[in-house]
């Protein structure tokens, strides 16, 4: 796999992209984590033009397979956490709005690996429905620390993963 910043020209592909891994939320039990078309196009191209966007392409083919969310530096979502704590306030990235096109298997953890790679010490958080990334995470080496809110209100689980709790 080969992962790349998305560009304005990605824009269509990624929409199709998040709108397959809406429905797949709705197929799985996850019903109330992206909702409303988010994430919309306007969040979409925000990312792109701040240059936080990325895409995963099948390095066989090309084609795209899908796209997350990564920036170093502070997150506001994560200036308060309630009922636990993070496991460190050192420099961390965030990874938001991974999404698969569903073409290919692992390849969430190709995505948290790479940003792993990238800073050793990262923050992401999920919908307590979306059991299936809070498996992932887990199985990728990250902690749960407790509820963050994100900008629409809603509650979110958050997890860490830094240098001193890699799985071995």
């Amino acid at each position: 796999m080969i992962i790349r910043k998305a560009g304005i020209k990605d824009l269509n592909l990624l929409m199709e992209v998040y709108a397959h891994a809406r429905q797949f939320m709705q197929e799985t039990g996850n019903k109330n984590q992206w909702i409303n078309g988010y994430p919309s196009e306007e969040v979409i191209c925000n990312d792109i033009l701040s240059e936080n966007s990325y895409v995963v392409l099948d390095e066989k083919t090309n084609e795209l397979v899908a796209v997350f969310y990564f920036r170093q530096g502070d997150d506001p979502t994560y200036a308060k956490i309630y009922d636990g704590e993070w496991l460190n306030d050192k420099p961390y990235g965030v990874v938001h709005r991974m999404a698969s096109a569903g073409k290919m298997k692992g390849i969430a953890d190709y995505c948290l690996e790479w940003c792993y790679g990238q800073c050793a010490n990262i923050r992401v958080d999920t919908h307590k429905d979306n059991l299936i990334m809070q498996n992932i995470l887990k199985r990728n080496g990250y902690r749960q620390c407790g509820i963050i809110y994100v900008a629409n209100g809603t509650e979110r689980i958050a997890f860490q993963k830094n240098g001193m709790n890699r799985v071995i």
